[in-house]
């Protein structure tokens, strides 16, 4: 492989890198990659690939490295190829099962634990993927009983390494939303919860040509997308489990489409949720909606 023929130091490794990416990816893309990729495979922190630039990389460090060119030349996203990412200061395990999680989804556990810091709590997130918002809010709401369901079982699995890599207890249990919502017969679930919290498929089939191939070629379609004639299916059958299964005082909390805030927020009205906020993401964008009985 002709990775291996360069000098081996760490600046040139990051040259090799923006070389052969250069066409493909913008320039800042380019610079945190070359980052994410020697702190991976060096196991070393930013720092460290700064101040050691002449640091001689191994013959398999080096191999490693031009594996993940070769990937991140495909559009595989950095996320999968490294096997993880990190969410809300927490490490998280990613692959090709679980949606790739986001900033903007930060700002909706930040919003959560903004208004209830330090409450005993039953929270429910559906559509967990990952589990990055019910384990980030399990790591920093610590009085919460936290539960997160998804219909993927391969999901669930990597949800719950993170909960247990992250060192805090989530009850994860499969559910299909769409179907009938488990009785509590068992015991297991609460009756009621005071948050029901979700992210759920929001982006109808049209739009496809507008994603990115990163996107579109590599995380779970399941999780994606909702349906054409129904962009709000998912919205609307957690917001009516949310009428019988939500504390007197609870609340919901959605990330939304931005072409469908207004309209998600007018089906949560004429269902009879008495208060419900439309807020923006920090680049403007409707983003994230509270709804309260």
């Amino acid at each position: 492989m002709s990775y291996l023929k360069n000098n081996g130091k760490m600046q040139t490794t990051l040259n090799l890198i923006k070389a052969q990416l250069q066409h493909l990816y913008s320039d800042a893309e380019i610079k945190a990659f070359g980052f994410l990729i020697l702190e991976s495979v060096c196991c070393l922190d930013k720092q460290a690939v700064l101040r050691d630039k002449d640091k001689q990389l191994s013959p398999n460090e080096r191999f490693q490295i031009g594996e993940i060119i070769e990937s991140l030349k495909k559009y595989r996203p950095i996320q999968y190829i490294l096997g993880e990412t990190e969410f809300y200061g927490l490490r998280f395990k990613v692959n090709e099962n679980v949606l790739i999680p986001r900033p903007e989804t930060e700002e909706l556990v930040d919003l959560i634990q903004s208004d209830y810091r330090k409450s005993p709590l039953s929270v429910l997130d559906i559509g967990t993927g990952s589990g990055c918002i019910a384990i980030a809010l399990a790591k920093n709401l610590p009085d919460a009983s936290v539960y997160a369901l998804d219909i993927s079982e391969k999901a669930l699995e990597i949800a719950r390494q993170n909960a247990e890599r992250n060192r805090v207890n989530v009850h994860f249990f499969q559910q299909d939303i769409l179907a009938d919502f488990p009785a509590n017969s068992s015991g297991d679930l609460p009756e009621k919860w005071d948050i029901i919290v979700s992210n759920p498929p929001y982006v109808t089939p049209e739009e496809k040509r507008a994603m990115s191939k990163n996107v579109l070629d590599y995380e779970p379609h399941q999780a994606l997308f909702a349906p054409q004639k129904k962009p709000l299916l998912f919205y609307e059958r957690i917001a009516d489990m949310g009428l019988n299964r939500l504390e007197e005082s609870g609340a919901l909390y959605f990330e939304t489409s931005a072409l469908y805030g207004k309209e998600t927020v007018g089906m949560l009205r004429e269902k009879g949720y008495r208060s419900v906020q439309l807020l923006q993401d920090i680049s403007g964008k409707d983003r994230m909606i509270i709804a309260r009985l």
